[in-house]
């Protein structure tokens, strides 16, 4: 199968569908499960997307050790091309992965506002012209409604969609009455969209709780398959 193709056929073209068009430029998305589930699984997929798409892809690292971030990258792209036969792995995987940059912080050593102005340094001082930002890691338990404002606004001045990893504690309330995570209480306004990954039996559901400003209506029908870490369609 041809890159074109593929891009044609991935399973994130339902989630665009699904959500009016996606996150989309100046928006915020997050992915919340419980730590283990999934999260940094379906980002760098939704990222490995955009790179198939000849697009820019920041990918902003809170851990303290990268190295397993470009290991996953490494096997998404392995079971993309294994899974749809990709015609000319090896040289698409060259061609896509100049397109990436990873950036790496510590969030009790590094504010907000530095952190957005290195993003934005990247993109201009360093001439690289990002269509998505992917922030994995960030401890949501320690943010105020002013550092989140400050990646809304660097989303809205730099015309990027951003998506963020939020981990949910494993007790007490997690879910408001709407299927919300109650950690994004403070920031619910500036996020456009909610995916929080629920875990089945053999797979776990990808099930969608805000879409910009209308009440989601029927379920995504996708899922994380859990045997090969990637998003797929739920049959």
């Amino acid at each position: 199968m041809i890159r074109k193709e593929l891009n044609t056929r991935s399973p994130l073209r339902i989630l665009e569908k699904s959500t009016h068009g996606g996150v989309g430029k100046g928006n915020i998305g997050v992915i919340a499960a419980c730590k283990g589930i999934g999260k940094t699984a379906c980002l760098v997929h939704l990222a490995t997307d955009k790179l198939f798409q000849e697009k820019n892809v920041i990918h902003v690292s809170f851990s303290t050790d990268t190295s397993h971030i470009v290991a996953w990258y490494e096997d998404i792209f392995e079971e993309i091309a294994k899974r749809y036969k990709l015609d000319n792995a090896m040289d698409v995987h060259d061609d896509i992965i100049r397109n990436r940059v990873i950036m790496n912080f510590r969030q009790d050593g590094v504010s907000a506002d530095q952190v957005n102005k290195s993003i934005e340094s990247m993109i201009k001082d360093g001439h690289f012209t990002a269509d998505s930002v992917i922030i994995d890691g960030y401890d949501f338990s320690k943010i105020t409604k002013d550092d989140f404002a400050c990646f809304k606004k660097m989303a809205e001045a730099l015309q990027i969609e951003v998506w963020f990893s939020v981990t949910l504690p494993k007790d007490g309330l997690v879910l408001d009455s709407n299927g919300m995570p109650t950690v994004l209480n403070d920031v619910a306004s500036d996020v456009a969209i909610v995916i929080v990954l629920e875990p089945m039996d053999s797979f776990v559901r990808l099930k969608l709780v805000k879409d910009h400003e209308v009440i989601p209506g029927e379920k995504l029908n996708l899922k994380l398959d859990t045997q090969i870490l990637l998003i797929a369609e739920e049959a």
